[in-house]
């Protein structure tokens, strides 16, 4: 593998983990966000709400972009954006300056996230074996990483901004630096879009990228449960303490971490569309614990399966958009990854919803429900002449971003 490659992914990783770590010390301080401005509770979901959905406006744009422009561009230039949007959201004064920040950090976010994943397609594409999981590892990473510096915060009682300041002054020149290596995709997806065949830009077709997008939409219903209702699941639902409840959370942060780090090697030797399925019935298996579970603990082990489950989900469903549109992964990357929004959007307010309306452990049953969905569009994942590894590796050379059904 040549210096050029290993340069590129280790600076990409490293893009992912800034974004996990910035994207966490947004989220686990709302509560502060909300204090600092005044934000009343009926005004708070409409500021939370923007943020994804100018992401999918971010990412539409980057579609377009990406025409003109390669990824790495827009990477480099959108990362260091969201950094400082973030930094506003700390230290801005006003609802006007906060709504400003956010919107910002949304379309940052959408682009950069867009960018991310079509880089890694196509790195993925040139080492000819899967490597997607190893940088959603590096995001879930820096989740950890930005979550425990956003406690840190809140334990020392320190003002956003300082809160803030530090890890942006870190991250910032370390991407802008680590940009210098990205790779972008060359040979057969570039040659297809300049010379505007049947594999060009235009060629993605909704109806074959729907699965994926269900698939997707239904794996961040799964995570966003998670991380909007386990805090109040356990302590409201299964009687935890306060303290106790804010454990699962981190459990399913640290299983998402390990099985993504090991996700790779699974997809090598058996095949992606077998991780996505065993992947789907361990999730499913964790929600079915979570709403049978007799107390706390046995929660914790319903959250801790969720993680070892979901974590697969997401990379596989990029890495499958790549190998289903060899010839226009970026333009199915940028649209699939709008359904990331669609699904977290929806699934905090339908987790409530259910449990309001009926009850929280009966709300647990329908993510798992749309999770074991998945199990019917695995075969989208990974056609039988695309697996790596174990007897199954292609040549180094070989396009791994093809189906064998072309398009």
């Amino acid at each position: 593998m040549t210096e050029v490659l290993r340069r590129g992914r280790a600076s990409l990783a490293f893009s992912f983990f800034a974004q996990g770590a910035a994207f966490a010390l947004l989220v686990t301080r709302i509560p502060a966000i909300q204090d600092r401005y005044g934000m009343s509770d009926s005004v708070l979901p409409i500021f939370l709400a923007a943020v994804p959905i100018l992401a999918g406006v971010g990412s539409v744009t980057t579609e377009r972009l990406v025409r003109r422009v390669r990824p790495s561009r827009v990477l480099r230039w959108s990362q260091p954006l969201a950094m400082l949007a973030l930094l506003a959201v700390g230290a801005g004064h006003g609802i006007a300056a906060v709504a400003v920040a956010l919107g910002v950090f949304g379309l940052a976010v959408g682009a950069l996230d867009a960018s991310m994943n079509m880089l890694g397609v196509s790195l993925q594409r040139s080492y000819g074996r899967s490597i997607m999981l190893s940088f959603h590892a590096a995001y879930s990473l820096g989740g950890i990483v930005g979550a425990s510096l956003a406690w840190a915060g809140a334990h020392w009682h320190l003002a956003l901004w300082v809160s803030y300041l530090p890890v942006v002054a870190v991250l910032l020149p370390a991407v802008l630096i680590g940009s210098r290596w990205y790779v972008d995709a060359d040979g057969p997806e570039k040659a297809a879009e300049a010379s505007g065949g049947v594999a060009g830009a235009g060629s993605v077709v909704f109806k074959a990228l729907l699965p994926l997008c269900l698939v997707m939409t239904f794996a961040y219903i799964g995570d966003s449960t998670v991380s909007n209702w386990s805090a109040k699941y356990l302590q409201d639902t299964l009687g935890s303490s306060e303290q106790l409840a804010t454990v699962p959370y981190n459990v399913y942060m640290v299983t998402t971490l390990l099985g993504r780090a090991i996700g790779d090697v699974g997809v090598r030797r058996f095949g992606a569309a077998t991780v996505v399925r065993l992947g789907s019935l361990v999730a499913a298996l964790g929600f079915a614990v979570v709403a049978g579970a007799p107390g706390p603990w046995v929660g914790m082990l319903g959250f801790t399966l969720l993680g070892l489950g979901l974590c697969v989900l997401v990379p596989q469903t990029f890495a499958a958009a790549g190998r289903l549109f060899p010839g226009s992964s970026d333009a199915a990357i940028a649209r699939l990854n709008i359904f990331n929004y669609v699904g977290f959007l929806v699934g905090s307010p339908l987790v409530g919803a259910l449990g309001d309306a009926w009850s929280y452990r009966g709300a647990m049953l329908v993510p798992m429900v749309l999770v074991l969905v998945t199990l019917g569009y695995a075969r989208s994942f990974a056609p039988g002449e695309d697996r790596y590894g174990g007897g199954h590796e292609r040549p180094r050379t070989a396009d791994v971003g093809r189906s064998g059904n072309g398009v």
